[in-house]
């Protein structure tokens, strides 16, 4: 199994990214996350090095929680929260509170679809940007 997937796997077993011992030799993989970082595929926080972001999954808490079958994880944003679900292939649900107002809402997703249709999703960053600060964003 390849360094992301071990990742992937150990931050989906354990909602939390996993420490670099705890998936193979120390010094090889935070090589091989340096190299995936460097390709966009995950984000190291450049003060300690260890895994930021392993899209859709955050590693801090945010405003987006997403539950499902007994567990739940932070995304890093309302787009990854979706995807979180997309990555498990389970129904969920996701809590967050809206930017605008801050009133929380909660949204169940189920068979891949919202169980609402009146969303609105509102990205202050185009695409074409969101690396420039993938944290901002």
């Amino acid at each position: 199994m390849s360094l992301r997937n071990r990742t992937y796997a150990a931050f989906v077993e354990r909602g939390r990214p996993p420490a670099a011992e705890e998936i193979g030799d120390e010094d090889e993989v935070r090589a091989g996350w340096r190299q995936l970082h460097e390709a966009h595929a995950l984000v190291l926080d450049p003060a300690t090095a260890e895994i930021r972001m392993a899209n859709p999954f955050s590693a801090v808490p945010t405003a987006y929680r997403v539950h499902a079958e007994g567990r739940w994880w932070y995304a890093n944003c309302a787009w990854d929260a979706f995807g979180v679900l997309s990555a498990l292939k389970v129904d969920g649900r996701i809590e967050s509170s809206c930017p605008d107002c801050g009133d929380p809402y909660s949204l169940g997703v189920v068979e891949q679809r919202a169980e609402s249709s009146d969303l609105l999703f509102h990205c202050l960053v185009p695409a074409a940007h969101w690396w420039e600060d993938i944290v901002f964003t």
